[in-house]
């Protein structure tokens, strides 16, 4: 099993320009929590719903809901990305995506071939090729006595 087997192929990405409130559109829209970013064709960071979350003030800012939305609607996803990803690539097996996953404590990984964004695998993505794989020796051992 190839991460390329599993992959989301050419994800919808966000430039380092966009700002944070097109990022969450965007992500909503798609019913996507993770966003690679992308400048000139070049992979260089990834902003997740955490990222966003994690840029709006809190609850017990001192600022009025007209300062901060204004001071969101110019706060940039390059402002709040993590720089240089992680990556894995396509060929990889998908056991070693996952334990990178793991050890990173990321939920998903850009996909590069030749340093060319060209998926993004996750853990979704990995559990249901576990789910593939258990439904495939299932049939195996049914079919075979």
């Amino acid at each position: 099993m190839l991460v390329k087997d599993f992959m989301t192929p050419n994800p919808t990405v966000v430039s380092p320009e966009a700002t944070v409130p097109e990022a969450a559109q965007i992500m909503k829209k798609g019913g996507f929590r993770r966003l690679p970013v992308v400048e000139e064709g070049r992979l260089v960071g990834i902003v997740t719903d955490r990222d966003l979350k994690e840029a709006m003030p809190s609850d017990a800012t001192s600022l009025s809901i007209w300062e901060i939305n204004y001071l969101i609607s110019r706060l940039s996803v390059g402002e709040i990305m993590t720089r240089d990803p992680i990556t894995v690539a396509d060929t990889l097996p998908l056991q070693a995506a996952a334990k990178l996953m793991l050890e990173h404590k990321v939920g998903g990984l850009p996909v590069v071939h030749e340093g060319k964004l060209v998926g993004i695998v996750t853990v979704t993505d990995v559990l249901r090729a576990f789910l593939q794989r258990e439904a495939e020796l299932l049939v195996g051992v049914e079919t075979n006595p």
